[in-house]
This record gives C-alpha cells, sequence and structure tokens, in this order.
C-alpha cells in the first residue's frame, strides 16, 4: 500500500522560511517522479513543484519559482521542500504525491496526510 505522510508545516510569519518533509512507503520510490501540490482554504488543489525520481530535474510553478526548493533523498526514501520567503498566499495544507512515471507527467497519486502551513502576522 502507498502511503505517503507529510510533515513540517506550521505557523509562519510573513517573509519566513519552512522545511516540509514526505515520507513514502509501499513502493519503491526511486523510481518515480515526485511533486507537492497544496490546497488552500476554501479552494481547489494546486501543483507547487515537481522532481524527476533521480533527483537531477524539477520544475515549479510561477507563483513559487525562485522561493521553493523541492529535493528528495531516495536512501531515506523522503522528499523535501524548502519555502522561502513565504507570503499569506503560500497557506495551504500541502501534499506530496506520487507521479506515474520517473519523470514528471502531470498524472499524479495525492497522499493521504497533508501537513498545514499557516502565513500570517
Amino acid at each position: 500500500e502507498v502511503q505517503l505522510v507529510a510533515s513540517g508545516g506550521g505557523l509562519v510569519q510573513p517573509g519566513g522560511s519552512l522545511r516540509l518533509s514526505c515520507a513514502a512507503s509501499g513502493f519503491t520510490f526511486s523510481f518515480y517522479a515526485m511533486s507537492w501540490v497544496r490546497q488552500p482554504p476554501g479552494k481547489g488543489l494546486e501543483w507547487v513543484s515537481a522532481i524527476d525520481s533521480s533527483g537531477g530535474g524539477t520544475e515549479y510553478a510561477n507563483s513559487v519559482k525562485g522561493r521553493f526548493t523541492i529535493s528528495r533523498d531516495n536512501a531515506k526514501n523522503t522528499l523535501y521542500l524548502q519555502m522561502n520567503s513565504l507570503t499569506p498566499e503560500d497557506t495551504a495544507v500541502y501534499y506530496c504525491a506520487k507521479d506515474l512515471s520517473a519523470y514528471y507527467s502531470g498524472v499524479y497519486s495525492r497522499g493521504g496526510q497533508g501537513t498545514q502551513v499557516t502565513v500570517s502576522s
């Protein structure tokens, strides 16, 4: 059974930073591209960033480019998202997602446990 458990969220002031982690199990983590997606309050799911299976290629939504960095540790089956210069618009529940292939395809399955990020003064 695929399990994706996100953690590391919290309350942070505008301009602050957070590092999210996602522990993956139930599949061969190093075979698949991974993404972070988020759901702001009252809105739909929004794709944030993706990384290919080796970690050599990354992609970002325009709204987070230059502020967020995605990375992975295949030895630890863990995905990360370093978030800097946070704004209130980044407030959302963040989930990690498993892609269908080794490269980002835009088709993914979202993990069940997200982590809340709230950016507020």
